[in-house]
């Protein structure tokens, strides 16, 4: 793989949640969620985009999420369940990304907000039409997606360094 392997990131925000009696990282989709997320994978389906790795927080809402998500990919990509993902903060994130491997051209990161929509805003640096905008006006709602496309390796992720190419917000 060469310095310019054009390369994309796909962040997905949990679908909804319960607001339930059970501890944070424990809290299950609503129904509303079990719909939003294999409708999502669908959206994602529909770009061609399929993830070469998948970096899956450890929450129940999350893993719930991935299990409905992925459902409606052409094929499954390999998964990892990251406990660092839960709660990660965007210098947190960005270690996660620096951390792949060269030979994953795509890669999924599904987790939780704040962490999606800053992750998303800061390492897009360029944005097609009015994404980043419209991305930033709607606060990254649950089941919402951003791909971000970048030339070079993992290594090398920073902020501003690619160009948001798709904004996928679950009710549009």
């Amino acid at each position: 793989m060469s310095a310019e392997t054009p390369r994309r990131i796909v962040l997905l925000r949990h679908a909804k949640a319960e607001w339930s009696e059970t501890s944070d990282h424990e809290r299950p989709l609503a129904d509303r969620g079990r719909k939003d997320a294999p409708a999502a994978g669908r959206r994602l389906a529909g770009t061609g985009i399929t993830p070469d790795l998948t970096l899956c927080s450890t929450a129940a809402r999350t893993r719930e999420t991935w299990k409905l998500f992925v459902s409606e990919l052409p094929q499954r990509p390999k998964t990892v369940y990251e406990e660092r993902l839960y709660e990660a903060s965007l210098g947190e994130l960005l270690a996660l990304l620096n951390e792949t491997s060269d030979d994953v051209n795509d890669l999924m990161l599904v987790g939780h907000n704040p962490g999606m929509h800053a992750l998303a805003d800061a390492l897009a640096g360029e944005a097609e039409g009015d994404l980043l905008p419209r991305m930033n006006r709607t606060g990254f709602p649950t089941a919402a997606m951003a791909v971000i496309a970048f030339t070079g390796s993992w290594k090398t992720v920073e902020h501003g360094v690619g160009r948001l190419v798709a904004y996928l917000p679950p009710h549009e």
